[in-house]
């Protein structure tokens, strides 16, 4: 079978089509499914680029969207045929975080081989039901992007109406998130260097855009739009490089949700800041596989689609990933086979 694999030290002149024996039938507990798509995140395109190493000759990617082809023995969750989308923790059943999930030891695509496969043999809780009716390249946002964003506002930001959520960005994680807070009820101020990104931000249901190149002190801006209060929920993406103005822009008691490493790894915590402003700053990954069947639960009931901006053939991965480097992108960028 097909495999897209990356060999070290990475780096995308180094993702390469390899041919690979097939997984073979699936063993008691495990399911084998045709992975037919999967989407680009920030975390693949690190380990591809080499900045997360990886072993020599790993299967990218975490996210995968595909069909049932065969189960074993004891698996109650699945049956042959049906549309299944992975977990990026297949560890992490449900419940708060543990140990097994401070890092990427188990995940796909980064610790253990991914999606980038024709077939994929894993224990049935490596994978949940997909959204009815969604295609697999859909449902391929859920497992990395789709679920931050839902663990962010309702798992751990318990978002209410009439909330004010900040998002920086028009990535994935942030188009998600204007989709998942306007059924809360809640408003929805985005941040981009382009003007031509807010519009169509606010065309999906963003409240207020903010040019952060217009408005460099963008947490001004901000507070200006919340009337001095400041946001409720702010999706932090940037990290060091905007987490200063995260701060800044957060209402005092407020939640910031540090879920991206954009502009680095490391940075000054202004913590007499973030002390004086009671907020809490939460780290998070992903969330567990109760969190993503909730989460599928809620996209067919509110009939949520995702923004996919383009969708390149699996074997021009470094392509894709090329394009997502650009950060020309509004949404999520998928690839098929």
């Amino acid at each position: 079978m097909k495999v897209i694999a990356l060999k070290t030290p990475g780096g995308l002149e180094n993702i390469s089509v390899s041919d690979i024996a097939d997984p073979g039938a699936p063993g008691p507990g495990q399911i084998r499914v045709a992975i037919k798509a999967s989407s680009l995140n920030f975390h693949d395109l690190l380990v591809a680029n080499g900045g997360i190493p990886t072993e020599d000759g790993r299967i990218l990617m975490s996210d995968g969207g595909g069909i049932v082809d065969a189960v074993g023995e004891d698996v109650t969750d699945f049956q042959v045929g049906d549309s299944v989308v992975s977990c990026f923790f297949p560890q992490w059943p449900a419940g708060t975080p543990m140990a097994s999930v401070g890092n990427f030891a188990n995940t796909p695509g980064d610790g253990i081989d991914g999606m980038a496969a024709e077939f994929v043999v894993r224990d049935q809780s490596a994978f949940t039901l997909a959204p009815k009716d969604w295609s697999h390249a859909q449902a391929a946002t859920i497992t990395t992007a789709g679920l931050t964003a839902w663990r962010a506002l309702v798992v751990d930001g318990k978002v209410k109406p009439g909330d004010t959520i900040l998002t920086l960005g028009t990535g994935g994680v942030s188009i998600t998130v204007i989709q998942i807070a306007k059924i809360l009820g809640a408003k929805v101020i985005v941040t981009s260097s382009s003007d031509e990104k807010l519009e169509r931000a606010k065309k999906l249901g963003a409240d207020h855009g903010v040019n952060y190149r217009t408005h460099t002190q963008w947490s001004k801006k901000v507070m200006e739009l919340t009337e001095g209060k400041g946001a409720d929920h702010i999706i932090e993406l940037g990290g060091p490089g905007t987490l200063e103005q995260s701060i800044h822009s957060v209402r005092v008691g407020g939640h910031i949700s540090l879920i991206g490493v954009l502009t680095g790894r490391s940075g000054e915590v202004p913590t007499a800041l973030l002390m004086a402003k009671q907020a809490r700053l939460q780290g998070l990954i992903v969330g567990s596989r109760r969190d993503q069947r909730e989460y599928v639960t809620a996209l067919e009931a509110n009939q949520i689609q995702p923004v996919i901006d383009k969708t390149y053939p699996m074997e021009e991965l470094a392509a894709a990933f090329e394009y997502q480097a650009s950060g020309s992108h509004f949404g999520k960028i998928c690839v098929e086979w």
